[in-house]
């Protein structure tokens, strides 16, 4: 695809996709190759995908938040799962093994004086 951007329209384009490097990539006429690379190689661009990256979160817990202010039971089950942990609220799988184990041990030590 050679075509070359320079580091503020790959931010641009990172900002207008919401931190998205396929679509970024598609709007630059590049490869999602080339926007890696720039994070790699540009401190500039890794700070800025970065931070779209941590506005996703935030967007994301937001949208959980108002989940479970609704009371939609799959938001209140994940938030407790995960951030109720400390309060006893983990899923457990218990395994019960009624039967015996058979082992078999394999003597393939040679002596060294043989």
């Amino acid at each position: 695809m050679g075509t070359k951007v320079s580091q503020d329209e790959v931010i641009s384009a990172m900002r207008q996709t919401m931190g998205n490097i396929s679509l970024a990539a598609r709007r630059l006429g590049v490869s999602r190759v080339t926007i890696y690379n720039y994070i790699k190689r540009y401190k500039k661009v890794k700070e800025a995908h970065e931070e779209f990256r941590e506005q996703a979160i935030d967007n994301a817990e937001s949208a959980l938040q108002r989940a479970v202010l609704n009371g939609e039971g799959w938001a209140v089950c994940f938030t407790l799962k995960t951030l109720g942990k400390s309060r006893g609220y983990i899923e457990r799988q218990e395994i019960e093994h009624s039967g015996g184990i058979e082992v078999t041990i394999i003597d393939d030590i040679k002596a060294e004086n043989e």
